[in-house]
This record gives C-alpha cells, structure tokens and sequence, in this order.
C-alpha cells in the first residue's frame, strides 16, 4: 500500500514541479520582462529549488563521448554485450584512426567492472569507468531497476547474482583469453563467491580481483548502515521495507525493496548535509555560480536516482552477508544454474593476484572489512595480495573525484598491468608452498592527497557520507 501512496503523490507533484521549473525560467531568464525587478532573481532561485526538490529522477546516462588517451581524443560507443532479465552487460567501445593509438589500445588489458546493486544505477560509477578507459577495455555490469522487470522473468537472489558474474567473467574469456575484474562496494561478496567458485571446478579465473570498499567481513570496525542490518530480524526487514510493484509498472506485482525507501535513508543518514547543501545551491543560483549550480544538480542528478531491488536478493544479502556472515564463516553454498548447490571457498583461488582498497573516512564500509578478503584468500601467496587505505578518502571517494584519480587509480593500474601477461606469479609457485600471510603493507604508506581549495567538490562530498 505505501508503494501506491507514494506512486500517487508522486503524480500529484509533477505539474507542480512542472510549474516550479517554467516559473523559475519566468524570472530568471534575461529576456523575460518580469526578470528586471530586483527580488526576480531571489524567487527564481526558490522556484528553481522547488522544482529540484519535487521533480522525478529518471536513471542517468553515462554519457562518455570521449576520452584522451596519451594526448589522443578516443570516441567512445556504449553498447550492450549481453542482456539478461536483471542486467546488461556494457562495452564502452573505443574508436580512433590514428594508428599508433589504435596499437595502444588494442593492447590494453580487459577490465570487467562489477557495479553495485544497492539502490542506486550503476552510472553511480561514471568517474571510475572514464578514468579507466584510458588505459583499459572497460565493461560494466549495468543492473536493472526491479519494477520494470516483469514477473514472467522468474525470480532473482543472491546466486542468480553469483551466477550472473561468472558468466560474464567466462564470456570475456573466450574473446580475450582472460580478463581482470573489478568490484566496487557491495559486489565484493558475490564477486569473490563467483571466482572462488570457479577456482574450486578448476575454471580458469580472472587475471587479478580488485576490491573497493565492500563488506568482505561486516564484523570488522561495523558502521551505522552494517549495524542496522545486524540488529534487525529478517522478519523486520521483510514486514517493513518490501512492497509489491503497482499495477503502471512492467513489473507489476513482484516483491522489491522500493528505490524511494532506500533513498529515504540514503537522506537520514546525514540530514543536515544535504539541507546545507541545498540552502547553498540557493545562494549560489542568487550569487549566480554557474560551476556550483551545475555541480549540485550533477551530483543530485545521480544521488536522487534511485532504483528497485527484488526482495529475494535484497533479504538474502541481508541475511548472508550481514547476519549470518556466511562468506567468513566458509558455509556459504550457492545453487548454480543447475540446481546443484556449491560450497564457496575463497582458499581455493590460487592464480588470481589480489587487491583490496579502502578508504581512511569510510562510514559505510568500515576499516578491514575489504581487507578481510586477504585472509580468506589463503591459496594466493604474499607476493600476489597487496592492500590500499587511501588518506583522507571517503567511501565514494575510492572510486570517484580526485582522491580516486590521483591516489588510488595509479595503484589500480600499476597493479593490473603488472599482472596482464595472463598469469600471475602465485600460478607457477608450489602449492605445498602457499600459507595465509598478511597483506604487504607497503601500498598503506601512500601520501594523502592535499586537499584542493574546491568549496564545490567539498558540499558534494559532505553530502555523500
């Protein structure tokens, strides 16, 4: 019922945001007569606001036209590789025809980036995807809003999700022989199930795994968002945050953890931020700062969009990841494709170097929690296990804006590059030889970034914690 009551009042204000937005061009636009009195501004600027805060969110586009490549302009194309019920599988292709540019990218190693599926698209991840294209094949798994799904599609959980990643791991390997793989926040889980069990079937597994801010181990320095999905029942999550799709939407009828819900906490999590954020777009729209303006509706263009999750998956990772903590405890079993069910054990990954990375300031995923995953990946000796904590950086700020570009990013590429010859070095060591060590700790000994005098970049990023 509250699914409907929101869709209703949701259509209730759209012609009055639709009013707001012409009313704010009315006084604000240099032609308009009524913009010449000396208060047009002020109310322009309040109309403006209320169009924003009552406006609809649709989903992002990436929106990469280009990108420089050592000095060249490369196109990009964005296409879909595969399409499954609940994902696509996106290449963002790269065209030029300067032909020693064309060597270099030829020659470039495949990343597949896994994004979240936590409330948000996976545009969430724009920065990471375009900083990577300089110097990689990028693809990204591009996960579908629930409610647009329809229910002859069948279900999906937590090991249609396992499912979905070996898969597209395996179709990657057979264009390019293999690939490395990506995992930003929540996909950390699934992802290190998905090549643990590769391993375990003595699947060729990717390159290298690089891991970014995610719940490897949520019992590690837990945070305010693990603590509530520690201490509440399953019964709880199921009784008071799923609802079924209405009737106007493709999915109609299929049980999902709604968008708006998990934007509703997104927002509690830090209030005043975002209220602070919002008086300041005001003054900003009177000062008329156009780079701050343009900032904040960038930024609250992809905060405030937000998708459906089906309620399988959401109350299975809930369950697994948070509660019972299977992946850490070694009884996490996932059915594959053909009913059979698998034991997922991390120690049996042996030829893929691994990566953690996590930042000083996460609130979301707390200190050690990615860099658990080192120990669990006892079969991959020393040499191949290295860890990050980036200085100064938040949980967004691993993977997006300056710390991301100019801290983390080199490490994330120096470490693949280093690996792209196809095998890593823990795949000729004996395994007689192979025992849990603690990760290097060298790479913690990187310089935080000094802070920029950017008072725009700081809103946006306050806003984000």
């Amino acid at each position: 019922m509250l699914y409907q009551i929101f869709e209703t009042q949701r259509s209730l204000m759209e012609p009055f945001a639709d009013f707001a937005q012409a009313a704010s061009k009315l006084y604000g636009h240099s032609n308009s007569p009524i913009a010449q009195n000396p208060m047009s501004q002020r109310v322009s600027a309040g109309y403006d606001l209320l169009y924003r805060l009552g406006k609809d969110y649709e989903k992002p586009a990436f929106g990469i036209k280009s990108v420089e490549v050592e000095g060249t302009e490369v196109a990009i194309h964005e296409r879909i590789e595969m399409d499954k019920p609940f994902c696509e599988l996106r290449r963002f292709k790269r065209f030029t025809d300067d032909a020693d540019t064309l060597t270099k990218l030829k020659s470039h190693p495949v990343v597949l980036i896994v994004a979240p599926l936590s409330g948000h698209y996976a545009t969430l991840l724009r920065d990471t995807v375009r900083t990577m294209l300089k110097d990689h094949k990028v693809y990204i798994t591009d996960w579908k809003n629930a409610r647009l799904v329809p229910l002859s599609e069948g279900e999906f959980h937590l090991d249609d999700y396992v499912n979905y990643v070996q898969e597209f791991i395996r179709d990657l390997q057979s264009k390019y022989g293999n690939c490395h793989i990506m995992s930003v926040c929540q996909p950390t889980v699934p992802v290190l199930a998905a090549v643990s069990l590769m391993a375990s079937r003595g699947e060729k597994t990717p390159i290298t795994m690089t891991m970014m801010g995610g719940p490897i181990d949520a019992t590690k320095s837990p945070t305010a968002v693990n603590n509530l999905a520690m201490n509440k029942s399953h019964s709880w999550f199921e009784n008071n945050v799923i609802y079924r799709v209405p009737d106007n939407f493709p999915g109609a009828g299929r049980r999902v953890y709604p968008g708006f819900l998990q934007h509703t906490g997104f927002v509690a999590m830090n209030p005043d931020r975002h209220l602070k954020s919002h008086y300041d777009y005001f003054q900003d729209l009177i000062k008329g700062d156009n780079s701050s303006v343009d900032s904040h509706r960038e930024f609250y263009d992809e905060y405030n969009a937000v998708l459906d999750m089906d309620a399988d998956y959401y109350l299975e990772t809930i369950n697994t990841v948070f509660q019972e903590f299977k992946l850490v405890r070694g009884t996490w079993e996932v059915k594959n494709p053909e009913g059979k069910l698998e034991l997922v054990r991390p120690q049996d990954i042996r030829t893929t170097a691994l990566l953690t990375v996590e930042g000083e300031l996460d609130d979301i995923s707390g200190s050690g929690q990615t860099e658990a995953a080192h120990k669990l990946c006892s079969g991959i000796v020393r040499q191949e296990q290295h860890h990050l904590e980036a200085k100064g950086a938040g949980h967004y700020g691993i993977f997006s804006g300056r710390r991301w570009r100019d801290m983390v990013y080199p490490h994330v590429k120096g470490f693949i590059l280093k690996h792209n010859s196809g095998q890593s070095q823990s795949a000729v060591k004996p395994k007689a030889k192979v025992a849990a060590k603690k990760p290097s700790p060298i790479a913690k000994k990187a310089a935080p970034v000094k802070a920029a005098a950017k008072p725009v970049a700081q809103k946006a990023a306050a806003a984000q914690k």
